[in-house]
């Protein structure tokens, strides 16, 4: 098993095929064992020394002498002492074993081993496969890595590359909307070019283009102020806008309002150009428009946040903001536009829907209006009605909740907010 201690079957066998006898195996005498004393004794050629005894060359004489390890004086070594009444007397009879006893020990001893050796390496090559084999399996899976901005790289080229097919580019826009996901990946989409092609990709004739490039480019804009800017800035805006504002494909417009999303959140500048050019008229008239109802919530969730950020701003104007960022949010006159555009009542319509998840959304959305839309909200009597109606309905849920053992269940909370907004308006 190893080098130092390896045995080769030649070791016990010489040409001839017999066992060669070594020089300490071949006479009876060679094993004859010298028994030492505390005194001094000579020790004569191929006497065997026990383990531990002290031996020296006489200078006076030039023979070698040998004694028992211990103290001077006759006093022996304790441990030695205690060793041989713990053992006993042993049998060191040189004439026990014969010469050919010994050496068929031997090989037996050194037949057993290979033996051992022999299954262990058996067993490795069970568990492990051959050095070959796997520089095999290696070559096999020789596939260059990539790195991110290595694939988006190839990626920008097949979606901008006139050869490719309408599949390739949608697919190519598909794999990008993965990547760019990741801050760092966006500022690489960038500085790349990508960011302008998926802009400019916003006016294809081809719906499934402005869709996935819409996705891109919603992506490539969440929580990334740095992509913010510069889509702003290269008029992506306006074109978000264009396409909410026509008529598109229900996929197309759902893509085009999260990249507006993106756009909006924590960006009051680009929240002020959105009310300059009309954004909140162009959501509002989705809900004039037929086919447009899946759009209902998300527009409500976009306005809730919107207003929320502002809140939030003015309530801790001590916190990690700068000062040119207060005074943006400061200019952004979203809710004196939201009630002048009679959004109150658009909002506190959509609790008629039979949806619970848009029922919260809405009930959210309206406890926020509920300071500035409070005096329309006591004069819409269908609103009493639809509130009445759904806090006999939450109490009912809530209480089956409870019944099951749910204390503090999803229509409890429900009823929450349906009983704060009636007692505000009470």
């Amino acid at each position: 098993e190893f080098a130092l201690t390896k045995i080769e079957e030649s070791d016990i066998k010489d040409d001839s095929g017999t066992e060669p006898v070594t020089e300490d195996e071949a006479d009876p005498e060679d094993l004859e064992v010298f028994y030492p004393t505390h005194q001094w004794q000579i020790l004569h050629p191929g006497q065997a020394v026990p383990a531990g005894s002290h031996v020296r060359l006489n200078l006076q004489t030039g023979e070698r002498e040998a004694k028992l390890a211990g103290g001077e004086n006759g006093k022996s070594d304790v441990r030695e002492e205690k060793r041989r009444k713990r053992l006993g007397k042993m049998d060191i009879d040189s004439n026990s074993f014969t010469s050919q006893e010994l050496k068929k020990a031997l090989a037996k001893m050194k037949e057993s081993e290979k033996t051992e050796r022999m299954a262990r390496e058996e067993e490795v090559r069970k568990k492990f496969r051959p050095i070959e084999k796997l520089k095999e399996e290696f070559e096999k899976l020789n596939v260059k890595l990539e790195t991110d901005y290595e694939i988006m790289v190839k990626l920008i080229g097949k979606f901008n590359s006139s050869a490719s097919t309408l599949d390739e580019k949608v697919a190519a826009l598909y794999d990008l909307e993965y990547y760019v996901h990741q801050v760092d990946n966006a500022k690489d989409f960038l500085s790349l070019g990508g960011l302008q092609l998926v802009i400019n990709g916003l006016n294809s004739t081809e719906a499934v283009i402005k869709e996935h490039a819409a996705f891109v480019l919603g992506a490539a804009l969440s929580s990334n102020p740095k992509v913010q800017i510069e889509a702003i800035e290269a008029g992506a805006l306006q074109k978000l806008l264009v396409i909410l504002a026509t008529e598109q494909p229900l996929a197309v417009k759902k893509k085009a309002l999260f990249a507006l999303s993106s756009m909006l959140r924590h960006f009051p500048y680009a929240q002020q150009q959105f009310l300059k050019l009309g954004g909140l008229q162009v959501l509002r008239d989705f809900f004039r428009e037929k086919g447009m109802e899946a759009l209902y919530v998300r527009v409500v969730t976009l306005l809730y946040d919107l207003i929320m950020e502002k809140l939030l701003l003015e309530d801790s104007p001590d916190g990690d903001h700068t000062q040119e960022k207060m005074e943006q949010y400061q200019q952004v006159r979203l809710v004196p536009a939201v009630v002048e555009q009679d959004w109150c009542t658009i909002v506190a319509n959509l609790l008629a829907v039979p949806e619970h998840d848009t029922r919260e959304k809405v009930l959210q959305t309206v406890r926020v209006l509920l300071p500035f839309c409070k005096e329309r909200y006591r004069a819409d009597t269908r609103l009493t009605t639809t509130l009445h109606q759904l806090r006999h309905q939450y109490q009912e849920l809530a209480a089956q909740e409870l019944r099951e053992g749910d204390s503090e269940g999803y229509f409890k909370e429900l009823l929450g907010s349906v009983d704060t907004i009636v007692q505000e308006l009470g």
